[in-house]
């Protein structure tokens, strides 16, 4: 593994779904902290390093959270009901394992499910809702499960860990948006820039871009970069015309979102982007998409307006806990984060 698999793999492999970040937020600290000035959390939980410079201020701002389920309810039989947080596909939670955080520590179950040895037709037919979906810790009864820690309001994440593939193809859960985080504690190790940077991992993106709002407006930096996924169109089921992007196609600019209802990147930033692209030698990709939108738009909308664009990585199978990516696009990421903080006073 080089040092760049190494971090991106430490980092999905650690559990923080939308509001409880704690642990990537020590990560980042840790990670940070040698090529910051200051570093410190804020009131809701964003981590914030500064590295003090003059001119334009530049925002780079990565989510640390990861979708996952929350423990709603514990029945008579031990069996625990649990509500979603972020935008799952139900189908693609049923029969996974599952951490449960603890104050005991961490918990392992199983969303079990009907075997298909007794299934009608009928049922075989029919998707499983994630309501209908329960997850086994081994419990006998609800005091059992309480006794072991478990209790309503815990979060949930799926258990699965970080594994090379093939070239340089990498497979894990959260590089939603673990790889966004990794892109930017590597441009800022990178970055000679003189300017102002503000590193932000903000909390709570997949349920409302929420850190990335309060913490654009107590810094109030003149741009900013939004570090995220971009969906990948190079696999079956994902026609060009659904998403242009490719793995090892480079980084991604984001022009417009969620069919301009998120962000819609003001010119001036994305000739920023691509004149620094163009001057690196690094290769790039233009995204427009109907779907999905990122802490950029959040960032754009606060205060008075700060421009603001994308900077993201083609993945597949986005929020799931398979996800794939190419790490020479992730490189390629950091690389133009950190060019774009040196070139940030010709455009702001």
């Amino acid at each position: 593994m080089t040092n760049m698999e190494e971090l991106l793999a430490r980092l999905s492999n650690a559990h923080g779904i939308s509001g409880y970040e704690g642990s990537i937020r020590e990560i980042l600290e840790e990670e940070l902290s040698p090529y910051a000035d200051e570093v410190y959390t804020d009131k809701v939980g964003n981590l914030i390093a500064i590295r003090n410079g003059k001119g334009p201020s530049v925002m780079l701002a990565s989510h640390m959270d990861e979708i996952g389920l929350m423990v709603k309810y514990i029945d008579e039989n031990g069996f625990i009901w649990f509500v979603k947080v972020g935008g799952w596909f139900d189908q693609t939670l049923l029969n996974q394992r599952v951490i449960i955080r603890t104050k005991k520590g961490s918990q392992v179950g199983i969303i079990g499910s009907k075997p298909p040895h007794i299934m009608t037709d009928e049922e075989r037919k029919k998707l499983v809702k994630a309501e209908d979906m329960f997850i086994d810790i081994g419990a006998k009864s609800a005091g059992e499960a309480e006794k072991m820690g478990v209790r309503v309001g815990q979060p949930i994440s799926l258990d699965r860990e970080c594994k090379h593939l093939t070239r340089d193809r990498i497979t894990g859960k959260a590089f939603d948006n673990r790889a966004g985080v990794a892109m930017m504690i590597e441009a800022l190790r990178l970055t000679k820039t003189r300017h102002t940077v503000y590193a932000v991992g903000t909390v709570q993106e997949e349920v409302g871009l929420k850190g990335a709002r309060t913490s654009a407006f107590g810094l109030e930096p003149d741009v900013a970069i939004a570090t995220d996924v971009a969906i990948a169109g190079n696999h079956p089921g994902v026609e060009k015309k659904e998403s242009s992007n490719d793995i090892g196609g480079g980084p991604v600019l984001t022009i417009l979102d969620a069919s301009g209802r998120g962000l819609i990147a003001p010119a001036q930033v994305i000739k920023w982007m691509e004149e620094t692209a163009n001057a690196s030698k690094i290769k790039y990709q233009l995204s427009v998409s109907s779907g999905g939108t990122t802490d950029a738009t959040a960032i754009l909308l606060t205060r008075a307006g700060i421009p603001a664009g994308c900077i993201g990585i083609a993945t597949r199978y986005i929020h799931t806990p398979v996800e794939v990516l190419s790490m020479k696009d992730l490189d390629l990421c950091a690389r133009l984060i950190a060019r774009c903080c040196e070139t940030a006073g010709k455009y702001f």
